[in-house]
């Protein structure tokens, strides 16, 4: 009779880890899936200006890719964003440095200070808004007109991540 009791309180004992088991990797698939939102709509990390869309009546009618001479760079963090230009030909320099904010499809940034060049446009229009088109590893910053109609777009891919 002991041995019948300790058998089935060994199968019980088996029965209710296993069930714990599954709850846990339910949890963790959770998790995994809230991460995986969370990354598609980050922009923090470091990413690379790939190419430019010229739009007409909000439809893309032309495109451009970058020059492999020309560079262009912006790094994301939770609250500050720096982006800089990379010319060889042209002796000015060209970044700016302030924070910024997104509510999924507008990015707004609000530029403290660049370089001298920046510094002239940041003293007519500090505060950029752009429709915002973010992917996991891609994003597109369009220019709005005062109607907005989009103007063109500044195209990036991510090079890294926080």
């Amino acid at each position: 009779m002991k041995t019948k009791l300790l058998f089935l309180s060994m199968l019980l004992l088996l029965a209710f880890s296993c069930k714990n088991e599954a709850k846990s990797t339910e949890t963790t698939s959770d998790s995994s899936n809230a991460a995986l939102n969370d990354k598609l709509s980050d922009l923090k990390g470091t990413w690379e200006l790939t190419g430019f869309y010229n739009y007409k009546d909000n439809v893309v009618v032309d495109s451009f890719k970058m020059n492999p001479d020309f560079r262009q760079l912006k790094m994301y963090t939770d609250t500050k964003v720096m982006w800089c230009k990379h010319r060889p030909a042209d002796s000015s320099e060209w970044f700016g440095y302030g924070t910024y904010k997104f509510d999924g499809d507008q990015l707004t940034e609000v530029l403290d200070f660049g370089s001298t060049v920046m510094d002239e446009v940041i003293a007519e229009k500090k505060q950029f808004i752009f429709e915002l088109n973010l992917q996991s590893n891609k994003f597109q910053q369009i220019e709005l007109d005062d109607e907005g109609n989009r103007i063109y777009s500044e195209n990036y891919i991510r090079v890294e991540e926080p």
